[in-house]
């Protein structure tokens, strides 16, 4: 009764369940903002990596290196705290969404270009026979078939980045962690967070149940 009463307590999750919807409200829109902004930023990432020149795509391979060794955490650190040094001061919101987007952008470039690698040769080569400017090839006949390639992995990096948005609490950042710790400060109880808990496992459990089927339908088109 005593773990109940400090961990499960219902009543105190439902009087600070108002402060935990504030922050799962911010939660979605920072999920959805870096999801998006670290998806275009990628794909663009991944075309400079195959197709810019030299100098340039040795730089976005260390781009990408950089940003896929790095732990989240420091990245917002460094962002967080460290830019205001060099002049650059960031609200937390922007903070957050500049690291999870780079990671993301990161990540996006290394599976496209997988995708895209993985295409036959003869692709480019038929469309280079029938006359098809390269941007044209890259529009019309390459990126769509590497984005039916990339959807499933593309759609677990999402998945990942959306758990992630949990470490933007270090930033300041008043997402659903962040005020679950808010709440069991209020009320000295660490129900909150089990009751945060349960609100990441409701939203992102569908996500990652659409993670498996979609790896399931690529593996059978497949074979």
């Amino acid at each position: 009764m005593e773990l109940l009463g400090s961990f499960f307590n219902v009543d105190v999750m439902l009087r600070t369940l108002p402060m935990l919807g504030r922050g799962l409200v911010n939660t979605v829109y920072l999920s959805v903002t870096s999801i998006v902004i670290g998806i275009v930023a990628g794909v663009l990432l991944c075309l400079v990596r195959l197709y810019g020149p030299r100098g340039v795509r040795h730089a976005a391979v260390f781009v990408i290196d950089f940003f896929r060794a790095v732990p989240i955490l420091v990245i917002l650190v460094v962002i967080y705290y460290a830019l205001p040094g060099v002049g650059i001061l960031l609200d937390s919101f922007s903070a957050a969404v500049m690291g999870l987007s780079l990671v993301l952008a990161a990540f996006t470039a290394e599976v496209f270009r997988a995708g895209i690698e993985s295409l036959p040769k003869g692709q480019f080569e038929a469309a280079d026979a029938l006359g098809l400017p390269f941007r044209v090839t890259l529009w019309k006949v390459v990126l769509p078939q590497a984005v039916r390639i990339a959807i499933p992995p593309q759609t677990s990096n999402c998945v990942a980045i959306a758990k992630d948005t949990s470490l933007a609490s270090v930033v300041a950042m008043p997402d659903l962690l962040k005020e679950a710790q808010n709440a069991q400060a209020l009320t000295a109880n660490p129900s909150p967070l089990i009751a945060a808990a349960i609100i990441y496992f409701i939203v992102l459990w569908p996500a990652v149940r659409l993670v498996s089927y979609l790896e399931r339908r690529a593996k059978a088109g497949r074979t």
